[in-house]
């Protein structure tokens, strides 16, 4: 049999706006909110005054599994990744992701520093010298104590867009780079894993690096869905991301754990993240193309950033000052959370993030 010409495969057409994907973005991110309020014990415990498993009973065995949205968004990050630095230079790319980046962070680190340092807060804020080092983005590798607590995944983001602009962007981004640096990072990683040496590990994060693999794979796929090379990298992200959730997340039942999470709900979730950015990928949710997605995705990252530090303060004001239903207490506080979010995307991310982008970038605004 003849191959079929190359030309009458199916291609990715220009940019345009996955909304699909930023409905999926707000959707992890509720997950991860699911988990920091109702999902696990810690701090968020004091804000009930009891613990979050007394106030949910019935389901705060699956808020458990929300942690889960770090890996979808890994899965994304990777797909968005591929697609934003496809066909840019490296000094535009860089541009693009510290602008996207760096407005809402420096904002949020303020805001919550600020918050947790009035008197009538509960939780104690970080010394002034290490909330002026979380402005970096680089806590920690120095070994700050965090203002936000989500900013871990932030340091994972940023160790990923290095490896892709030195190894893909910066030599020029084609096909064949991307599936080399696929194949090349992931046999890293497992050497690295393997060798058990902290410096690899720390380049190379064999925990997460499937999951970003995963969606640069996934993106491969959207730009030709009959590429086998694509549809590969995206399997064997799968395959040894679900390993590592498991090995990272799975807890055995017993009298001192919040919840137990089995391992086949862990691939699972695991399992219909990879789906979800798949169905985009393949145009499946095409039809998903309201632009109340496209505001979704804008909120998510502000959401993302204040929700877990905050929402603590206002569920503490709301269940244990004004004492309303724990149910109640976590929907205005979502509710609350979403709406600082939007003010963040209107006031500091909206004017902020082009002039950043543009001054980066060496490009003067008229």
């Amino acid at each position: 049999m003849i191959d079929p010409p190359r030309r009458a495969r199916r291609t990715a057409p220009g940019p345009t706006r996955l909304r699909a994907l930023d409905g999926l973005r707000l959707l992890a991110a509720l997950m991860v909110a699911a988990y920091h309020y109702g999902g696990r014990g810690g701090e968020v415990s004091d804000a009930w005054g009891s613990s979050a498993a007394d106030q949910f009973p019935a389901l705060h065995g699956y808020f458990a599994y929300g942690c889960l949205g770090v890996q979808v968004f890994f899965v994304i990050s990777g797909f968005v990744i591929c697609m934003s630095g496809w066909g840019r230079p490296l000094k535009s790319f860089f541009a693009s992701r510290a602008a996207r980046l760096l407005p809402a962070y420096w904002a949020a680190v303020l805001l919550v520093t600020a918050v947790f340092a009035l008197p009538v807060v509960a939780y104690e804020a970080v010394a002034p010298s290490d909330a002026l080092v979380n402005l970096t983005m680089l806590q920690q590798p120095l070994g700050v104590d965090r203002v936000l607590g989500v900013c871990w995944t932030l340091w994972a983001e940023v160790r990923f867009y290095a490896l892709f602009a030195l190894c893909v962007v910066l030599p020029g981004v084609t096909r064949r780079r991307v599936v080399l640096f696929c194949a090349g990072w992931t046999l890293a990683a497992v050497v690295a894993e393997a060798a058990h040496e902290p410096l690899l590990d720390l380049v190379l994060m064999p925990e997460y690096a499937p999951f970003f693999i995963g969606g640069v794979g996934l993106y491969l796929v959207h730009r030709d869905r009959r590429d086998p090379y694509a549809w590969g990298i995206a399997g064997v992200g799968w395959l040894i991301g679900q390993h590592y959730a498991v090995r990272e997340l799975w807890q055995a039942p017993g009298p001192d754990v919040f919840a137990h999470r089995s391992s086949f709900g862990i691939v699972l979730v695991v399992t219909l993240g990879f789906l979800a950015v798949a169905a985009v990928a393949l145009g499946l949710l095409g039809r998903a193309d309201w632009r109340w997605l496209t505001v979704a995705g804008a909120l998510t990252y502000p959401f993302y950033l204040v929700h877990e530090h905050l929402g603590w303060v206002v569920i503490r004001a709301l269940h244990q000052e004004l004492g309303l239903s724990s149910w109640a207490t976590f929907a205005l506080t979502v509710a609350s959370m979403l709406l600082l979010a939007r003010l963040l995307n209107r006031y500091v991310e909206r004017p902020l993030t082009p002039r950043l982008r543009d001054a980066l970038a060496g490009r003067r605004r008229r």
